[in-house]
């Protein structure tokens, strides 16, 4: 005889092979693109097609196959809950009736190998709009950011920004359940290891009363509350900054402000530092010197012509930075110091991290950026990323696996290919160096 769950699920399986679920205003909070910077997909249900990544457990069949296997996947993690205190009561009654959202793995597939531009992203997510809003979260807030940079030492303008860029204040936190998102990535797709810990989480978040059910909702990953908690960063750095008894970042303020505070100290936040500076990056530099794995000290980076956007001094040139080129020498350049990696903790992007870093300036009352972004570039889609890492293969440079993404090796490639082309070997993958590619000249 089958169980209440796998009579569920094949009713809710009939249901998704028609097509009928829903699809909501969703992002990744483990991705790259911020809930408010997408826009709603409206196709429903899921596509019934291969993922785009490649990847086997992402085909039609390996997804069909994992979503039969859904009740028995889900009672296989019962041990593992029981060991981080979840009891058998919570466990039964919260799954019961649990049934996998399969338009989870289109989205999935189609996450941020960016579509966007970084000045797209940035326009999306650091507006006249958006800065108006979060000076007026400041001001209502006030004292909770007072205490807040009292207890932990953190900016209250980077927790505004992680606000505003995460769910536009709020505003666009996501509708689907924490719990069926985390738990049909746990058992369905190519992220599972990465998923089970955040399916046990969640349930032991509902187990704890901290949640309430019909309040736990969040993006397609799981991520929830006005600055995204992923579930096991909640149980990592949420705390119960009001007393009274339970730690809610969804509608709880003070909770709200102290965890995100507590989630970037714990991060390793340095206290009355910055992110970084805009600079102007000469056509001559050694770009073999820019990325993460190369940093130097402020003052070595003036040696090599880095000089900051507007004239303005640099005002501790002692502090160790890298250099990020997003749009190689045609745009800005920025030096990034210690608090940048810390934002990119929260969530490993760098145009995310640099989109939180500079609203944080704006609300402050700074600037936009100085030097303009080259707006006459056009995007390349994921297929002409594929195609400049295989032809980048082809013409002997190492790319390792051609994926779409234009991750350090690609770019490292690409500048090897523009020295050998005469061009200024910036790494910045254009239109115009996929032609060149073309060509091979």
């Amino acid at each position: 005889m089958r169980s209440t769950r796998q009579v569920f699920l094949a009713g809710f399986l009939a249901l998704s092979a028609a097509a009928a679920a829903s699809a909501g205003n969703d992002g990744d909070r483990t991705g790259a693109i911020p809930v408010s910077a997408r826009m709603p997909n409206a196709r429903p249900g899921w596509s019934g097609e291969d993922g785009a990544s490649g990847n086997p457990l992402m085909t039609a069949a390996a997804i069909q196959t994992a979503a039969a296997n859904f009740p028995t996947c889900i009672e296989k993690l019962w041990p593992l809950a029981a060991r981080r205190g979840v009891s058998r009561a919570s466990f039964e009654r919260l799954t019961a009736h649990l049934a996998p959202d399969l338009r989870i793995m289109d989205l999935l597939d189609s996450q941020p190998e960016f579509t966007k531009a970084v000045w797209d992203y940035l326009d999306v997510l650091v507006n006249d709009d958006r800065i108006a809003k979060g000076r007026a979260i400041l001001a209502k807030y006030d004292k909770l950011f007072d205490e807040a940079e009292r207890t932990y030492g953190v900016d209250r303008y980077t927790i505004a920004a992680i606000w505003g860029v995460e769910t536009d204040y709020g505003a666009l936190a996501g509708n689907r359940p924490v719990l069926r998102s985390t738990a049909t990535l746990a058992c369905i797709g190519r992220r599972q290891r990465y998923f089970r810990d955040e399916f046990i989480a969640a349930l032991d978040i509902l187990h704890r009363g901290d949640v309430k059910l019909d309040k736990f909702v969040g993006s397609w990953a799981g991520a929830f509350g006005p600055t995204q908690f992923m579930p096991t960063a909640f149980k990592r750095y949420a705390v119960d900054a009001d007393h009274d008894g339970r730690r809610d970042v969804i509608d709880s303020m003070p909770d709200l402000i102290a965890s995100t505070a507590n989630n970037l100290k714990k991060a390793g936040w340095q206290t009355g530092e910055t992110w970084g500076y805009e600079v102007v990056v000469p056509a001559n530099l050694d770009f073999t010197l820019a990325g993460r794995d190369h940093s130097m000290t402020i003052r070595d980076w003036e040696r090599h012509g880095i000089v900051r956007a507007g004239g303005v001094a640099f005002p501790r040139p002692d502090d160790r930075a890298f250099l990020l080129v997003p749009a190689g020498v045609q745009g800005p350049g920025f030096l990034m110091l210690a608090n940048f990696r810390v934002i990119m903790r929260y969530n490993p992007s760098e145009a995310y991290a640099l989109a939180i870093g500079h609203l944080a300036d704006r609300l402050r009352g700074g600037g936009p950026f100085v030097q303009d972004w080259p707006r006459y570039e056009r995007v390349l889609s994921r297929a002409e990323r594929l195609e400049l890492q295989q032809l980048l293969s082809q013409h002997g440079f190492d790319v390792g696996e051609p994926d779409g993404r234009m991750g350090p090796k690609t770019r490292d490639a690409l500048r090897d290919f523009q020295i050998r082309i005469g061009r200024v070997p910036d790494g910045f993958a254009s239109a115009g160096m996929l032609e060149r590619l073309r060509t091979g000249r």
